[in-house]
């Protein structure tokens, strides 16, 4: 019998979730719907009813779409200085983390995911939806990794008492192999697939947000969640060793940065550590005001891969690019998700609920994003988010077309580390003629503040080489969550359905 399909995910039940779709004949969104329910209960608090996110679609048909779910400021941002502010100790390294009901924004996964399935879906939400219903009631059992998350988080999942309630019943956070119980949520899914997204935005579900929202110091307002819309975008392209590559455009900064590091590269024959790090310096570099300004300009994403060319080639030599402008340096509480069915649709999907606010709403089950408290989402300051805008964004599901088929269909998690992640491990597929699963599992280096972080395996002597050349290095002794979360699918050298879950953010993949 042949496969019907194959799915990369953040975790084994929600991969299985959406595997199960394929198996039973839906196509590659019906099973990327049923995993994004399930990774509200498997990967909480990393996702969820109260997060948002991109879904970048391509059809059998050659169609392209990018479905803008993220989360949207409200109409009126509070300042910063009402931010809660959190100490994260990731045994090693303390960083600062803002939460509060003053950082949560106008959520979008549960529009986002209905009109996904409406427009582009074959089966009812309701079937969906069950098996993360089923598992909210029977309890997830705690990995290791999500042990680690929980340990880490417990400052801001416990800081309120509805938190306390859900993550540490007993005063202590979710131990390896014990269960985490989600009911309320389970019942506000099973709403969701039931009645649709109105009752999160309009009705009592809404109302109760919001006012719970605004009477705690916040300002996300009933008239915020009525008027949020998803946008559907026209994805953004660019072209690398004769492959397309589609993904997140702007108002979002992730994949338009990620392009232009392939600007980069593809002025060079050979693709090693020193390329990389030059072309990560050269996105950077872009990343200054007059970028974050730009990003909500129609026609940008041409106008600055374009000046990227131009600069690289010398054509004009008045195009400059400044020193980098970047934030805080978090771990990125976000889950992605790809599928490729039989047919040749693809879905690429990044969910993110920020590093969670904290707020759980009290009778809903609903915990709320942190984005505008984010610090790395806005290199100009969380306060320079736009009143009634979407909040940018570093998250960047992403497909390769080659010879019109989708050959690699990826995404990550992790923050700032999501476009370098990306981009290594498109490369390695194509540049080093690794197969999805290598590519994923290679070492992987960071480069941003003018420091290189290197994992294992990464050539010794070009880390020394760039050492010599006064670029700080440091070394990891591990592979770790800090260089992402990439799940990706495609098809291998025979043609044939393949994927990998990330093991650095305990991923899965499975072949249906």
């Amino acid at each position: 019998m042949s496969s019907r399909g194959v799915i990369a995910a953040g975790h084994e039940l929600t991969a299985e979730a959406g595997a199960d779709v394929l198996r039973e004949g839906g196509n590659a969104v019906d099973a990327a719907v049923a995993a994004m329910l399930t990774s509200f209960i498997a990967e909480s608090p990393l996702t969820g009813i109260g997060a948002g996110g991109f879904m970048l679609i391509h059809t059998p048909g050659g169609e392209s779409h990018l479905l803008d779910f993220f989360v949207a400021s409200p109409s009126e941002v509070a300042p910063a200085a009402s931010h809660v502010e959190f100490m994260v100790d990731f045994e090693g390294a303390v960083q600062q983390f803002n939460g509060g009901p003053a950082t949560c924004g106008v959520y979008g996964t549960a529009a986002g995911i209905w009109q996904a399935l409406d427009r582009f879906g074959t089966a009812r939400m309701p079937d969906l939806a069950a098996p993360a219903v089923q598992l909210s009631r029977e309890g997830v059992v705690t990995s290791e990794l999500h042990a680690f998350l929980y340990r880490i988080l417990a400052p801001i999942l416990t800081n309120w008492p509805e938190g306390r309630a859900v993550y540490a019943p007993d005063g202590n956070m979710p131990q390896v192999g014990e269960r985490l119980f989600l009911p309320e949520f389970g019942e506000a899914i099973e709403r969701l697939a039931e009645e649709g997204p109105d009752p999160f935005y309009t009705g009592e579900i809404a109302h109760a947000i919001a006012d719970y929202v605004c009477e705690h110091g916040g300002t996300l307002t009933r008239d915020d969640l009525a008027a949020y819309a998803v946008q559907d975008r026209t994805p953004g392209e660019t072209q690398y060793r004769g492959r397309r590559v589609i993904t997140n455009p702007p108002p979002s900064s992730g994949g338009l940065l990620i392009a232009d590091s392939f600007v980069h590269l593809s002025a060079s024959d050979r693709v090693g550590v020193q390329e990389l790090v030059a072309a990560m310096d050269f996105a950077n570099r872009g990343r200054d005001r007059e970028f974050v300004e730009g990003l909500s300009r129609p026609g940008f994403w041409d106008e600055f891969l374009q000046s990227g060319a131009s600069w690289l080639t010398g054509e004009h030599e008045s195009v400059q690019r400044g020193g980098p402008a970047s934030g805080g340096d978090t771990v990125g509480s976000t889950t992605h998700i790809s599928v490729l069915d039989a047919e040749g649709m693809a879905v690429s999907c990044t969910c993110s609920n920020g590093s969670c606010s904290g707020v759980i709403v009290p009778g809903t089950g609903i915990s709320l994003n942190n984005m505008l408290g984010e610090m790395d989402l806005n290199p100009l300051g969380a306060e320079n988010n736009r009143a009634g805008e979407r909040v940018t964004s570093m998250m960047s599901p992403t497909i390769v077309i080659e010879d019109g088929k989708p050959t690699v269909v990826v995404g990550s998690a992790g923050s700032n580390r999501i476009r370098s992640a990306v981009l290594q491990t498109v490369v390695n597929v194509i540049d080093r003629g690794m197969s999805i699963e290598e590519a994923v599992q290679a070492p992987r280096l960071h480069f941003e503040d003018g420091m290189v972080q290197a994992e294992p395996g990464i050539d010794e002597l070009a880390i020394e080489e760039l050492q010599k050349s006064g670029i700080p290095a440091a070394q990891w002794d591990r592979k770790n969550l800090f260089f992402g979360g990439c799940q990706a699918v495609g098809l291998d050298s025979q043609g044939e359905l393949a994927g990998a879950g990330d093991p650095r953010r305990g991923g899965a993949a499975i072949v249906a």
